[in-house]
């Protein structure tokens, strides 16, 4: 099966596990957020994200590991989460292929951006996307973003994971370990900029991100919820800055949520970007200005009602 319709598959089989799921009550009653890995930003800015809930809401929260943005949205489908970090490509998919009419996948926020890495050692002769052709590559963990934006990336250069390359599937800490290890050649991953399990490996390995900027038009042709970006210079060690591929991440829901729920989240939310940028460089990516850009995904009539109350950015 195709690697992007077996993701799809995935979000709808998840998002028809949401029709016995019961509805949360408003603001004050338990909040579970789906985060992800715990060396990546999802968990740091979803960590911050359940403290400020809890204190200035009096909300019980709870904070759920996952493998990723598809592990997310079945954890919202089945009623685990009340709320999941997503990246907008998956949410797109599963907004779109997979929405229940009574559950539809809806969006209180548009969130930090993610910048695709492929990750190599400094030593390594692996200069372009089409030199992982033969190599053990990790291509992202089960049901986690980047499994699905990786074939997606690897097709621009005629690159499939189940015969262009010997792929393994390695959450972010294993493919960390794996390559430390020389036991891949190459890892694929998409987070914010820096994310703590890469830079953790640049303080031992030399590392090289590929540039991708041959590749990010075909991507974007194909699939314009994607963008181009820049990994800075000295960011793991780098010596120049890398062109790369761009998602942005959205901070899901479903529209079984309560108005006054969402909207206080989102109050929430936008009153403490602070706590954000103190958990994570990515926490300054998340500006009330732009945070109600989450097209194509709706955003939940809760969250409308909080921007409508940001007066000065209206």
């Amino acid at each position: 099966m195709d690697p992007v319709l077996g993701r799809r598959a995935a979000l709808v089989g998840a998002l028809a596990l949401g029709a016995a799921a019961c509805t949360r009550g408003p603001a004050g009653t338990p909040v579970a957020l789906a985060s992800g890995n715990p060396v990546g930003v999802y968990h740091r800015l979803g960590a911050a994200l359940v403290d400020v809930w809890r204190s200035d809401l009096g909300a019980a929260t709870t904070l759920l590991d996952s493998q990723g943005s598809v592990d997310n949205v079945g954890m919202l489908a089945s009623g685990l989460a009340d709320v999941a970090f997503c990246a907008l490509d998956v949410a797109a998919d599963g907004a779109v292929d997979g929405a229940r009419p009574d559950r539809p996948l809806q969006a209180l926020a548009r969130m930090h951006d993610d910048a695709i890495h492929v990750v190599v050692p400094a030593a390594s002769d692996i200069r372009r996307l089409a030199d992982l052709r033969g190599r053990r590559v990790s291509v992202g963990a089960p049901n986690s973003g980047v499994l699905v934006i990786a074939p997606r990336l690897l097709a621009t250069v005629g690159l499939f994971p189940e015969t262009g390359l010997s792929a393994v599937q390695l959450g972010l800490g294993e493919s960390v370990e794996a390559l430390r290890a020389g036991r891949i050649d190459a890892f694929l991953w998409s987070g914010g900029v820096p994310t703590a399990g890469v830079e953790d490996l640049a303080r031992t390995l030399p590392l090289r991100l590929l540039d991708l900027t041959a590749e990010v038009d075909a991507l974007r042709r194909a699939y314009p919820v994607y963008d181009v970006t820049t990994v800075p210079a000295r960011t793991y060690g780098l010596p120049d800055p890398v062109t790369t591929v761009a998602v942005r991440n959205v901070l899901l829901v479903t529209a079984a949520m309560a108005d006054t729920t969402a909207r206080d989240l989102t109050r929430v939310l936008l009153d403490r970007v602070d706590a954000l940028v103190a958990a994570d460089p990515a926490g300054r990516s998340v500006d009330p200005r732009t945070a109600i850009g989450t097209q194509p995904v709706a955003l939940h009539a809760g969250a409308a009602e909080a921007y409508r109350a940001l007066k000065p950015w209206s």
